[in-house]
């Protein structure tokens, strides 16, 4: 988010409210120990809009990207009692047999894999680097839609891999020409988010056909980021089932239960390049959350957990908003997530647009965080009805101000 206002570097002497206080410089030897890899990615810009929200007094944030009801209280109870049972120690690597075994049986009966991998995650954010770091060698190209979470575009750098945008412009969709166009020898993984953040939007059975079709063709990994299927409003598709032997599929809790801080997931897929990424897990995450793990549990035994009553109403929620804009922006209704990724009206960017949200104290993000473009801006309608309306009142102002 770069034209977004910053924080200035640290000098000899910052002020505060009571006046001029020292503040050390960063010795130059230091700053020359920062690797080429760390010094080659920015921040989020993303994050520094929390930083931002943090600042602001109550704020119409439009920003954050995860719910904003509770996690069920049953779910509460679960983790608490692991807690006080002692269930505070590692566990093994790929996750506790109480969860693993369900979870293989479910994805099985989705997807039809036989005897599936499965590896219980740090978040489906772990899964991301962990399948990466598995399967990714220096000059290895990764491609994506764009726009994309920030993950895709960033973590392959890590690696030494080279991101491969796609564009998906202007409708958001898969356009099969352009990703085989953008496959080369060294093509070797295909990341898709379906529902997608930022654009919400889903992917149809057609277009997943044509996607598999590809992968086969050439040779290429799936990684298929399904953390906001539930959050589907039409009936979830994934490409798993077309790729038994070529995808790792993502899924996790974090979304439909609201357990983002909790950070748990899972990773589904064929028993060597699952093997390998717990591997890895053990050098990194060394294991998701014990706590965690043990309330997960309650999501797969007993019935479950019904969360229809909040998907409906995030439904509703995602009609509000595009039904409140649509007159002025011009935006492709998303059918999945939480999110909405309109046009900014007019000749300024998205990076403009979002600094004068913020003197409104809105806060929405910026659409160069996700894409090659500056073009559009994303809208989380994860808030309550009141700051939705008030969002959408200081939006159509600012649309009037940029057509004037």
């Amino acid at each position: 988010m770069s034209n977004l206002k910053q924080a200035s570097p640290k000098s000899a002497v910052d002020t505060h409210v009571g006046g001029p206080i020292a503040v050390p410089s960063t010795p130059a030897n230091l700053e020359r120990m920062i690797s080429q890899r760390a010094s080659s990615i920015d921040a989020s810009g993303i994050r520094r809009v929390f930083d931002l929200a943090a600042k602001l007094s109550d704020p119409i944030n439009f920003s954050i990207g995860q719910p904003d009801f509770d996690v069920p209280d049953i779910i509460k109870e679960r983790a608490i009692n692991a807690i006080r049972e002692g269930k505070n120690r590692y566990t093994p690597t790929q996750g506790i047999a109480e969860l693993i075994n369900p979870i293989k049986q479910q994805v099985a009966d989705a997807t039809g894999w036989k005897n599936p991998g499965v590896l219980i995650l740090s978040g489906t954010s772990g899964g991301i680097m962990l399948a990466m770091f598995a399967v990714l060698d220096p000059g290895d190209e990764v491609l994506f839609l764009d726009p994309y979470f920030v993950m895709y575009k960033h973590l392959p750098r890590l690696i030494g891999a080279v991101p491969v945008a796609v564009d998906s412009y202007p409708d958001f969709r898969l356009h099969p020409e352009r990703i085989e166009a953008a496959i080369t020898p060294r093509s070797k993984m295909l990341v898709l988010c379906s529902p997608n953040n930022p654009t919400g939007m889903a992917l149809t059975p057609a277009e997943l056909q044509a996607a598999a079709d590809i992968a086969r063709k050439h040779n290429l990994l799936v990684l298929s980021d399904e953390i906001y299927d539930a959050f589907c409003y039409q009936k979830h598709e994934s490409i798993a089932s077309l790729l038994p032997d070529q995808c790792i599929q993502l899924k996790g809790y974090s979304k439909t239960y609201a357990m983002t801080g909790w950070r748990l997931g899972y990773a589904a897929g064929p028993a060597v390049i699952i093997e390998q990424m717990s591997k890895l897990q053990q050098y990194t995450f060394v294991c998701a959350p014990s706590p965690a793990q043990y309330g997960a549990i309650e999501l797969l035994h007993h019935g479950g957990v019904d969360m229809t009553p909040q998907i409906d109403a995030y439904r509703r929620k995602r009609d509000r908003i595009v039904a409140g804009l649509g007159g002025k922006f011009e935006i492709n209704p998303p059918q999945g997530a939480f999110y909405v990724f309109p046009k900014v009206p007019g000749n300024q960017t998205a990076s403009e647009f979002a600094r004068r949200g913020v003197e409104q104290n809105l806060l929405i993000i910026p659409g160069n965080v996700f894409s090659s473009r500056d073009t559009h801006f994303r809208i989380s309608y994860a808030t309550s009805d009141v700051k939705i309306d008030a969002g959408i009142d200081v939006l159509l102002k600012l649309a009037d101000s940029a057509t004037v």
